[in-house]
Order: C-alpha cells, then structure tokens, then sequence
C-alpha cells in the first residue's frame, strides 16, 4: 500500500497538531512547518504528495509561498490546498488564481478536509499509459504529464492539466459547470461551481504562450466547450 505524504504549513502549534493527528489516524504521513522558509525546505529535500498551506504566516504568506511553487519547475504540479480563516469570495478566487488545488475556509471538520483532500489527490494523479492526444498544433501527453503547443511545453498545474485533457478527449460538446465538476473534479459535493471558471481562466491564460487560449470556449447559457474550429 501506497502512503501519501502531506505537508502541513501552519503557524499555529495546536493546527498543525490538531491536523497531523486527523491525517495519521487516515493512513497518511505528515510532515510538518511552521513557516514558508522551513517548508521550502523540506519540499527541497523530499517533495511532499500534496501541501496544506496556512494563507497568514510569518515572513512570506501562504499566498506567495503557492505562487512561488507554481514558478518552479519540480513544484508546479505540486497539489496545494489553501486553508485559511479567510472565507470571502474574493479571497477564495484569489486562492485559486495564484494555483491552489482548492481552498479550506476555517473552522472545518477533519471529515470534510481528508474528504478534500482525497479529490484532489485523485484529480491530479497521472493519467496512465494512454496515447497522446493532439488538436492542430496542441498536443497532450498524458503519460509525462506535459502539453506542447508546437515545439514549445506549456507550463499548467495539475488540475488545469486534468481540464485540458478532459477537453480535448471530449472534444465539440458542450458542458455546463456542474457537468465538469462532477466528471472532472469527482462526484462529492465540497466544490463550488464557480471554481470552475477559475480553472477555466487558469488554462486559458496557460495556452497563451502557444495562441490556443480560445480553443476553451464559453457557451452563454450553456457552459464550456474545447472547439478547433474556427
């Protein structure tokens, strides 16, 4: 059995205690920080299978400690989950947008966290063996977990990837938010709909590079489609 390493980025002793004790007793192995500095650390020594990261802390905050992982070549696929006590929307969309996997709004139970975390866990784990995909000059490799827009590698984290593929496999059909949730994200009910159109921006921003950004197309009314066509 394979034993997946989370590590807790927090501050505060009696969180990371608190959270340590949750995800051991669910069959993980915890390291833990108490600031970026320390974190960056440990993610150079032994990269971690996905981070909890605290929005508020001491030196760099949770927020540039994600967008500095994300620049990174060996940590841009890292999944990353916010939590913080900052609940608003805003703060939620600006979670994401700087790369976060999902985003954990303080109190929350263990339940709901390990249940997040399971998703994500699933969501960005590799694809398997199958062939590349290609539409024009995009091309998509699941199998090394990379996306060509001619001879140039397009730089995406993990769930814009899973976006992407789930597109390009299911090419000209047009799927509503809730749709895309649930066959991209899983059937469970933590994340918002809205979400989608933060990772929807996220992989159209990710295409700019290679002039494919507007193959990911809104549909009024309806939701997303992945079209080639002009």
């Amino acid at each position: 059995m394979i034993v997946r390493t989370i590590l807790i980025v927090d501050d505060e002793p009696a969180i990371r205690e608190m959270l340590g004790f949750s995800l051991s007793e669910a069959g993980f192995s915890v390291v833990e920080a108490a600031d970026a500095s320390q974190a960056r650390r440990l993610i150079a020594d032994k990269l971690p299978d996905l981070v909890l990261l605290d929005w508020m802390l001491p030196g760099m905050s949770g927020i540039d400690l994600a967008r500095f992982l994300r620049k990174q070549d060996a940590t841009r696929r890292l999944p990353v989950i916010m939590i913080t006590a900052r609940g608003e929307e805003a703060d939620k969309l600006a979670g994401l947008d700087i790369g976060a996997d999902d985003y954990v709004t303080k109190p929350f139970s263990p339940r709901e966290l390990i249940a997040r975390i399971n998703a994500v866990l699933r969501r960005t784990a590799p694809l398997g063996d199958e062939e590349p995909i290609a539409s024009g000059g995009l091309k998509l490799d699941p199998s090394s977990h990379r996306v060509f827009a001619g001879d140039i590698e397009l730089s995406m984290g993990p769930t814009e990837f899973r976006l992407l593929h789930f597109f390009m496999t299911h090419a000209e059909r047009v799927y509503s938010r809730s749709q895309v949730l649930d066959l991209v994200w899983g059937d469970q009910i933590y994340v918002e709909e809205r979400t989608v159109d933060v990772h929807i921006r996220r992989l159209r921003k990710a295409l700019t590079p290679g002039g494919f950004e507007n193959l990911i197309q809104t549909v009024r009314g309806a939701g997303y489609r992945f079209s080639s066509r002009s």
